[in-house]
């Protein structure tokens, strides 16, 4: 099966995912196996919901929206355009996938078989019912990827390579465990926000996307405010005013309940508005329903001190503050080059 065929049938499922939608999911009968396939996976959307309190249908319905924009022929197209896939030699990789927010794996599954090899994938119980069902849906339009998709609930046996997301704590475990396959091991990062004071409404309601989506469980997710001394919050707090609903919604409320009274046992001082905490600290990985912030004097340090734990994160809002930033508003809407933890996910692929 040539490139071009791959790429056809990931822009099929790309059109295949735009159909569903929180507000209306709308069945369109010029799309490839919907007969088969349409009521199957809104079933499976449901399956994911209920056996995932994180896995809201608005979070859900997000995902699939944002996968459905970027999987179209032109994007593949442009993404792929700077390999050579010539001369693949196809091989077994192995990924063993992270559950924190939903299909948070298919970047990784879209490159192995894009790139040519065969996939064997290890899920998290956490997300577990919307990825196998799309494979089948795959090798139904493309008969191609027939027998290059596998799942295991196992131990992983007989691959070449492994992408492997988890921890800091288990991803020490997998550099042991893999240290001799070829392999991408990724920790946890964090995404942080940079704030000079003269942001406008808009640009706040976006960075409010940023830190809430998802719960804030995503890397992509902004755990951080940098901010200038002296920073008046007001504007922050009024701008982030559209997310209040998320308090309530029972685990995200629970988290903020339990987070609240420690922070009040343990008298830290802290600002709040009924669905969010802000804390002085300077660690970059926040706990639910809190946002860290930090000051800072002078710019040009900042931009020393984030180069100098780049390991830590993997997204920097802001504006005209440094190359590579991310605008407000878009880290939960990445492009299909834009790589977890900045580690080129198909070059690794062609070079294996």
């Amino acid at each position: 099966m040539d490139l071009q065929r791959r790429i056809n049938a990931f822009s099929k499922l790309g059109l295949f995912l735009g159909q569903f939608s929180d507000s209306e999911s709308e069945k369109k009968d010029s799309n490839a196996s919907n007969t088969m396939f349409f009521d199957g996976f809104k079933h499976q959307i449901k399956l994911a919901k209920e056996s995932n309190g994180w896995f809201t249908k608005e979070n859900i319905y997000f995902a699939l929206e944002s996968w459905s924009k970027i999987l179209n022929n032109n994007s593949i197209e442009q993404w792929l355009s700077k390999y050579n896939f010539n001369s693949v030699e196809e091989k077994e990789i192995a990924i063993i996938m992270a559950g924190n927010i939903p299909m948070v794996g298919f970047h990784d599954f879209i490159s192995v078989l894009l790139s040519g090899h065969r996939v064997l994938v290890k899920l998290s119980s956490n997300d577990k019912h919307l990825l196998p069902y799309l494979a089948k849906y795959l090798e139904h339009i493309e008969p191609g990827f027939k027998g290059k998709i596998r799942f295991t609930e196992e131990k992983l046996n007989d691959f070449d390579a492994v992408i492997a997301t988890g921890s800091n704590n288990t991803a020490r475990y997998f550099e042991y465990y893999f240290r001799n396959k070829p392999s991408i091991i990724r920790k946890n990062r964090n995404s942080v926000a940079i704030l000079k004071g003269n942001e406008s409404k808009e640009e706040l309601e976006a960075l409010s996307d940023d830190i809430f989506r998802y719960y804030g469980l995503g890397c992509r997710s902004v755990s951080k405010l940098f901010v200038p001394k002296d920073y008046n919050f007001d504007a922050f707090f009024n701008a982030v005013y559209k997310w209040h609903p998320i308090i309530h919604e029972a685990k995200y409320a629970n988290n903020y309940d339990y987070n609240k009274a420690v922070y009040l046992m343990s008298e830290y001082d802290m600002l709040e508005n009924g669905f969010l905490m802000l804390k002085e600290d300077e660690s970059y990985a926040s706990p639910i329903a809190t946002l860290f912030f930090e000051y800072y004097n002078d710019l040009d340090h900042l931009r020393q001190k984030l180069t100098e734990d780049k390991e830590d994160i993997q997204c920097i809002v802001s504006k005209d503050f440094m190359q590579d930033e991310v605008l407000f508003g878009q880290t939960q809407k990445p492009q299909l080059w834009d790589y977890a933890d900045n580690v080129d996910t198909v070059e690794f692929l062609l070079k294996t």
